[in-house]
Parts: structure tokens; C-alpha cells; sequence
């Protein structure tokens, strides 16, 4: 059974082997990876939007080595605990597949039945979510142009990516949960102290989403270590304070040898209300 439908026309898609195919002749190739590409070129804003290859390589690189497991074994947790024996669940802005497929180990290592998928506007990213768990459905998608009918899902994640709320709605079935992983204030203060001289800590504040009601919010927090140069740069690569860091910071940082940086993240856990369309 596949969550995808139509780009064009909002049909049912089923999956073949190659492709993706709705009753209208639509048709979509899947890629040698194992992703498809459900983002009509009228929905592009640019070329090859999304993260690029230099920064998917930075967050496969580091995520691979377990250094947000932290983060990962609290949404399993969670998850685990508002999940069906075989819930339907869509990764919205699922990057490189790191949480999608860990959460999808953890619930079949329960006796769970997942029927999953990921979306990313990256085709670079998705390159490396497809090759991570062959058993999920992944498509280049927008979030704000979900390729799903409505009501379809049981529970939707979003990590760090944008808060297409209305759509979010739209797919999530009455009842089902919306977790929204955020960064706590003092996350990656240690990077930040590096790269800045007067850092500031992320915002936290609790707010309230129409149509959803808020059920709880969960911290998961560590210290990681970080022994080499490779990945303290891969770290700093997939994080939004490459693209705005003055030069002298990121020199700074290129010097150092090791660094010990806390991680801090909030899952905000929200509920879509009975009544809400």
C-alpha cells in the first residue's frame, strides 16, 4: 500500500516495481536509489531546491555516527507509545532519513506493522533516506503540497523543517499526533560560543496551533564529543550557521582540534482535535 498519491491530480498512486502510476496514466519513475520525484516543476522555486550535496554528505556524515541517538531513542519512545499496532506515519522534511528509518526499526522490532514515508524538497538528501531503509516510500515532495490524501495519516513528524501547518492538518486523521521537534535554547552553545562573540540562545515558547491540542513537551538532552576536525565540520555544515557565520568564526572553528557541545531539543506533541478539518 503506498500513502503517495498523484502530484497532478490527486488520485491514488500504486506502486510497480519502476514506477509510480495513478488510474488517470500519471506516471513516475523511481529512481535507481528507490525515491520518487512528486514535486510538479510549477512547485519548484528553484533548480535543485533544498539542501545540495555538500550538505547532505555533512548530515549523513554526522548523523550516522550516533551523535543525535539522544533525540532518536526519546521520539521512539514517544511514538512507540501513541502508535497502533500498524500505524500510518509521514516524515515531513525527513532529510536523509535518520529519524524516518530508526523510528521504523524500533517499531518493527515491537511486533508493529509501519506503513511509512518521508518527503524532502532535496533530491541530493532523499538519495541517501531511499538507500537507508528500502521498506519506506520517500518522494521529493513539498510540505506545503503534501502528496497525500486527506485524513491518511495517523501521526506525522516534523524535525527542524518548515511548519506547513495547514497541510499537516489536512493529512493527519482526527486524533492522530503531530510531533515537532525543535531546538532548545541552549543547543550547540558550545559551537555557538566558538563561532559568535556574543551568541544568544534559541527562543522557547509554547504556542498553540488551531485545530490541534497541545498534549506535552518533551526534552532529550546530552553532551556530545566531538574528536576530530571531520566532525566538528560536519556538524557545523548541516546547521543553518554556515550559511551566516562571520569569517573569523568559522576560522576559529576550523582550528579546533576536538569539542565537547551539548544537544538540547524540544518534541512539542500536539493532537489534531476530532472536529477539525
Amino acid at each position: 500500500m503506498s500513502l503517495f498519491c498523484c502530484p497532478l491530480c490527486a488520485a491514488p498512486l500504486e506502486r510497480t516495481e519502476h514506477t509510480y502510476r495513478c488510474p488517470a496514466g500519471h506516471s513516475f519513475d523511481i529512481s535507481r536509489e528507490g525515491y520518487v520525484h512528486l514535486l510538479p516543476p510549477n512547485q519548484k522555486h528553484s533548480a535543485a531546491p533544498g539542501d545540495d550535496k555538500a550538505m547532505a554528505a555533512a548530515r549523513r556524515e554526522f548523523l550516522s555516527k550516533e551523535y543525535y541517538r539522544p533525540l532518536l531513542n526519546t521520539l521512539c519512545s514517544q511514538i512507540l507509545s501513541l502508535s497502533g499496532e500498524a500505524p500510518r506515519i509521514l516524515d515531513a522534511g525527513c532529510g536523509e532519513g535518520y529519524y524516518t528509518a530508526g523510528i521504523y526499526a524500533a517499531l518493527t522490532a515491537a511486533g508493529r506493522q509501519p506503513v511509512m514515508a518521508g518527503t524532502d524538497i532535496s533530491k541530493f538528501i532523499l538519495r541517501y533516506a531511499a538507500r537507508r531503509c528500502r521498506e519506506i516510500e520517500f518522494a521529493v515532495a513539498s510540505s506545503y503540497r503534501l502528496p497525500l490524501a486527506d485524513e491518511s495519516v495517523d501521526l506525522l513528524l516534523n524535525c527542524f523543517s518548515p511548519l506547513a501547518l495547514e497541510e499537516f492538518r489536512r493529512v493527519l486523521r482526527p486524533g492522530g499526533c503531530f510531533l515537532y521537534v525543535v531546538p532548545a535554547a541552549d543547543h550547540l552553545w558550545q559551537l555557538k560560543e566558538v563561532l559568535y562573540d556574543h551568541p544568544y540562545p534559541n527562543e522557547e515558547k509554547e504556542t498553540p496551533y488551531e485545530g490541534f491540542t497541545y498534549r506535552a513537551i518533551v526534552p532529550a538532552e546530552d553532551t556530545i564529543h566531538l574528536p576530530c576536525p571531520a566532525d566538528i565540520q560536519a556538524l557545523y555544515h548541516m546547521t543553518p550557521y554556515c550559511w551566516k557565520t562571520p569569517k573569523e568564526g568559522a576560522e576559529r572553528l576550523a582550528q579546533l582540534e576536538k569539542l565537547d557541545c551539548r544537544i538540547a531539543f524540544r518534541i512539542h506533541i500536539f493532537q489534531k482535535k476530532e472536529d477539525s478539518l
